[in-house]
C-alpha cells in the first residue's frame, strides 16, 4: 500500500514539475518578446510604457483610436469618460483605465511633437 502511495506522489510531483517548467518557459518567451518590443519602440516610448503601465497599443485600443491624432483622442475620451462615470451607472474602474490610456497617448503625443523639433522621425 505504501509503495503504491508513493508512486502517486512520485507522478504528482513529476506532473507539477513539468506544468511549471512549461509555464516558466512561455514566461520567459512572452518576457523577451515584450522586451524587443520595447527596444524597437524606442527609449522614451518605452519609458512613458514603463512609468503609466499601459503600452501604447493597450492605450490605443481602449480609446478606440487607429492613429494619434490629439483631437480623436481627446473625442473618443471625453465620450468614454462620461460614458463611464460611475453617477451614471459607470464603472469607476473603467473610467480611470479610460484617464490612463489618455495619459498615456498624450505622452506619446508629447514624444513625438519633441522629436519632430529635434528633426527626428516619430517611431511610431
Amino acid at each position: 500500500m505504501a509503495k503504491y502511495l508513493a508512486q502517486i506522489i512520485v507522478m504528482g510531483v513529476q506532473v507539477v514539475g513539468r506544468a511549471f517548467a512549461r509555464a516558466l518557459r512561455q514566461e520567459f518567451a512572452a518576457s523577451r518578446a515584450a522586451a524587443d518590443a520595447r527596444g524597437r519602440a524606442g527609449h522614451r516610448s518605452a519609458a512613458a510604457s514603463n512609468l503609466s503601465g499601459l503600452s501604447l497599443q493597450e492605450a490605443q485600443q481602449i480609446l478606440n483610436v487607429s492613429k494619434l491624432s490629439p483631437e480623436e483622442v481627446q473625442k473618443n475620451y471625453e465620450h468614454l469618460f462620461k460614458v463611464n462615470d460611475k453617477s451614471v451607472g459607470g464603472s469607476f474602474y473603467l473610467q480611470s483605465k479610460v484617464v490612463r490610456a489618455k495619459e498615456r497617448l498624450d505622452e506619446e503625443l508629447r514624444i513625438q511633437a519633441q522629436e519632430d523639433r529635434e528633426g527626428r522621425t516619430p517611431h511610431t
